[in-house]
């Protein structure tokens, strides 16, 4: 039963427009395309089909093309006006550990990552939305990206408002696409020049992914599209009659690994100086007709049997037969019903990989990706997340050990979680960032209901983020548990997207002089200094795992980053008589570290501008510093 309301369209007289739309819609698809207001009919196509001789194709040219691209692509260079800000309460193993969950809304974390990271991520997974018309859609607003975010996170109050991209919206693939492009640009910067990316994605945006990731990491990089075959049994509920089966993971990058070749086959029985070696295969794959001169009679010198000829010939020309004749590569069976074949050495092979089939996660399906969080949480918290080994084998794929793996649609935290798994597997040292956005659940829709008791039960709020995080922990604990000599890194430092520490320049024209004096200290009220601290590391590209040292210098704390290469003192107030035991004591800690920076490039030192008593003050220890 459904009530009606005054919105409801069996409430309101006839929609001629939509009426007509779907009328030329069904005779003229090509006429539909999406516009700033919606569906929208593109009249310079109307003209051509009916012939008439005003329409030109000046403005005709390929490529992917939709309202919004140039906004979007202008999203992805305007910088961020945020910050990370550090939660050491929410994170596993603080002090040692490398790797990164990092709550906010991906487009900007992407953006505030450009500096620490660029050109340093080896591989890049991720699950985006599906756009089914239920997925949540980023609005992202061009005027001011976080107090947006924090609008729509419930942070603070505002008018905008989480909302589904639903197909009767009018603009199905356009936000879509909007969304995606500028993180997809931003993303491209941050891959290695041998990195790799892998999207999941379904039929409904293929197409349009294609094209755009073509646009944004060029059409010659593009390695794979991978299918998974996802679903184990046939849905029977299909209203087209096809039971779709499968996703699709597409692949760019400059190349893959492949698969590890199987080595046991390789030994040495007859102690050939070569080394280890296999049997090898010399039948060919050519008719007669089709190369004559691949088939002949092969001969053992030695004893003068002749093996005939396959079918199929064999495999080389009669003068490179010869050489591996006369090279002794050649195994010749006892008798001419045998079949000669060839000594294959491990040594020669071009690689320790073989090909990647384009079929990936045989016998893997989502409901492994439900099994593995039933596991961890005894209870069903997220729809058909991505199974833990499916993006296991793409990082065993795109990844060594000692690379940086990137996922800035965490979701449940299956990358993170793989990449845990993966290194415990092959004794790897992979790092992970995760980006998620602190959704809110809503115990009052079914499918979130179960998400947000869980969170009530253990006090914490409730957004997806939270349950990302516990997924993380949960499944570290589990992969320890299960791999009890495995040593390697199971923790997590949590950083919290929010506005910069730097208070901005907002003046009231009605009362510029309490402006003024409101801004003399251009840091925000309630931040810490590690939240200062590690604002510094963001602008100045230093990477937010990087060991910090703390020292207290003339009673104030200060601290020393990447080994010196940034000495930081955010005290509140720095007096006169505590400037050059202070600069002295910097010095010798300084010489102390000795650190490695850039050739010719000095350390840097940083303090607050209103912690000193005066000018005088902040000059003397510029000045000793300087010498």
């Amino acid at each position: 039963m459904e009530k009606l309301t005054a919105a409801s369209p069996e409430a309101q007289s006839a929609d001629l427009v939509a009426g007509n739309i779907e009328q030329l819609k069904a005779l003229f698809p090509e006429l539909i395309t999406e516009g700033a207001g919606g569906v929208a009919v593109n009249v310079d196509v109307l003209k051509a089909l009916v012939g008439d001789a005003t329409v030109t194709d000046v403005d005709e040219k390929y490529g992917l093309n939709w309202h919004g691209k140039r906004r979007a692509r202008q999203l992805a260079l305007t910088p961020s006006t945020g910050t990370l800000r550090p939660c050491p309460e929410d994170s596993v193993d603080w002090d040692a550990t490398q790797n990164l969950m990092i709550e906010g809304d991906n487009l900007e974390v992407l953006k505030l990552l450009q500096k620490s990271y660029a050109g340093k991520v080896k591989l890049i997974y991720i699950d985006p939305p599906y756009n089914t018309g239920k997925d949540f859609v980023y609005p992202d607003n061009f005027q001011d990206n976080i107090k947006n975010y924090l609008e729509l996170t419930g942070q603070i109050e505002g008018g905008q408002k989480i909302s589904s991209n639903t197909e009767a919206g009018g603009r199905f693939h356009t936000d879509w696409l909007n969304m995606m492009y500028p993180r997809l640009k931003l993303a491209r910067n941050l891959l290695r020049r041998d990195g790799t990316i892998f999207i999941s994605i379904d039929d409904g945006e293929l197409p349009r992914l294609r094209l755009a990731a073509d646009d944004v990491f060029g059409e010659e990089n593009f390695l794979a599209c991978f299918i998974w075959k996802s679903r184990q049994n046939k849905d029977n509920r299909t209203v087209t009659g096809a039971s779709v089966d499968h996703e699709y993971v597409v692949c760019y990058g400059n190349s893959i690994r492949g698969a590890a070749r199987d080595r046991s086959q390789y030994s040495n029985p007859d102690g050939d100086p070569r080394g280890n070696w296999a049997s090898a295969n010399m039948v060919g794959i050519a008719t007669a007709d089709r190369r004559p001169n691949l088939h002949y009679d092969l001969v053992n010198p030695e004893t003068g049997i002749n093996y005939g000829c396959p079918e199929m010939g064999w495999r080389y020309e009669p003068k490179t037969m010869e050489r591996l004749i006369s090279e002794g590569r050649i195994l010749w069976p006892a008798s001419a019903e045998g079949r000669p074949r060839r000594k294959a050495f491990l040594s020669e092979l071009d690689s320790d990989f073989t090909g990647f089939s384009t079929i990936v996660g045989d016998g893997i399906f989502t409901r492994d990706g439900t099994a593995d969080i039933d596991a961890l949480f005894d209870a069903r918290i997220f729809n058909f997340p991505k199974p833990v080994k499916l993006v296991a084998a793409l990082i065993e794929q795109g990844s060594e050990s000692d690379d940086i793996i990137l996922d800035f649609f965490a979701g449940s935290g299956t990358t993170a979680h793989a990449a845990v798994y993966q290194n415990a597997a092959d004794g790897g040292n992979r790092r992970y960032i995760t980006v998620q956005l602190p959704e809110p659940l809503d115990p009052a829709d079914r499918e979130q209901k179960t998400a947000a008791d869980f969170c009530d039960k253990f006090g914490k709020s409730r957004t997806i983020a939270e349950l990302t995080k516990e997924r993380i922990r949960r499944a570290a604990a589990k992969v320890k548990a299960e791999n009890p000599l495995f040593s390697g890194d199971t923790g997590f430092r949590v950083f919290k997207l929010d506005t910069s520490n730097i208070r901005a320049w907002n003046p009231k024209p009605d009362d510029l002089e309490a402006t003024l004096f409101d801004h003399q200290d251009h840091l925000l009220e309630g931040r810490s200094e590690a939240d200062v601290l590690y604002e510094l590391l963001l602008k100045l590209g230093l990477d937010l795992c990087v060991p910090i040292e703390k020292r207290s210098i003339e009673g104030l704390d200060v601290h020393a980053v990447g080994g010196g290469v940034l000495l930081a003192c955010l005290a509140e107030e720095i007096t006169r008589e505590q400037v050059e035991s202070l600069a002295q004591g910097i010095i010798a800690w300084h010489k102390e570290l000795a650190p490695a920076g850039p050739a010719g490039k000095e350390s840097t030192c940083v303090f607050r501008d209103s912690a000193f008593a005066d000018d005088v003050a902040k000059t003397n220890l510029a000045a000793i510093l300087e010498q």
